[in-house]
């Protein structure tokens, strides 16, 4: 079953999947952060689960002068012991469905430049490397 995330705990049964990938992120901390995050920006956690939570994606529909509506995946991960058996896969598949049912011009994500394997998938899904994504810490 792969399902947006609506209840507190829908959200919170997607936390331990999605500490693997961010891990930064307590579990006291999780739940208000998406709450937060889904009310100041349109964030949403969509999950596959198979008994317990096996692939979890975080993303948001925003729309930009220079590329139109899109779709945007800021988190996609698959639980520890449970990659390369389709998961991960079939989440972003559902994600592209729901861009395309939503009407966005363009699919998206950012992946940090040490991501190898990430990238290998992402490509194998015939996205495409069209930019470079700068940042600067203002701490």
């Amino acid at each position: 079953m792969i399902a947006i995330a609506e209840t507190d705990r829908e959200i919170e049964d997607c936390y331990a999947v999605m500490a693997e990938l961010r891990p930064h992120i307590s579990a006291d901390e999780f739940l208000p952060k998406v709450k937060k995050l889904s009310a100041n920006t349109g964030f949403r956690l969509v999950y596959l689960k198979d008994e317990e939570v096996k692939a979890v994606g975080g993303f948001r529909i925003a729309e930009w002068l220079a590329g139109g509506k899109y779709l945007e995946i800021e988190d996609l991960a698959a639980k520890d012991g449970e990659r390369s058996k389709g998961y991960g896969g079939r989440v972003f598949d559902w994600l592209v469905a729901h861009a395309k049912e939503n009407n966005c011009d363009q699919l998206r994500l950012v992946s940090h430049v040490k991501r190898f394997g990430a990238h290998r998938f992402y490509l194998r899904k015939r996205m495409i490397i069209e930019a470079h994504y700068f940042s600067m810490s203002l701490k």
